[in-house]
């Protein structure tokens, strides 16, 4: 059986959910919580932007297009999503990183993301 990681996100608080609609995170629970089989590290509740989709799909990773063989309708802009760590740095350091909800943010995030970069991308409404 996979074992999460405690469910607590980069301020030390409790995790709270980052979507349910489009269902998302590496469970599919809704939340960004993390294991140690997920190796991509989804744990940044990010808000996608149409600039953040383009550049996904530009680096092979297509998160707009629909894909009904696997239930997942794509993402559009407005959009929260667990989205891998690293490719949220990658975004940053390129100048197109999507903002992102604290609160939904799962710690282990900090592994890969320095907190200032994280801060740099706030939003603070409340993620859902």
């Amino acid at each position: 059986m996979i074992e999460k990681d405690p469910s607590v996100n980069v301020l030390g608080e409790a995790l709270v959910p980052c979507s349910h609609d489009p269902l998302t995170g590496y469970f599919r629970d809704g939340a960004c919580n993390t294991c140690a089989e997920d190796t991509g590290s989804h744990t940044v509740c990010a808000v996608m932007t149409a600039e953040f989709l383009a550049y996904s799909k530009y680096v092979g990773n297509d998160l707009s297009t629909p894909r009904p063989e696997f239930g997942f309708a794509g993402l559009k802009p407005g959009d929260q999503w667990c989205l891998c760590a690293a490719r949220f740095l990658q975004a940053h350091d390129e100048g197109c990183a999507p903002k992102v909800h604290l609160a939904g943010t799962h710690q282990r995030a900090l592994d890969i993301v320095p907190m200032r970069v994280l801060e740099q991308h706030r939003i603070d409404a409340h993620p859902g």
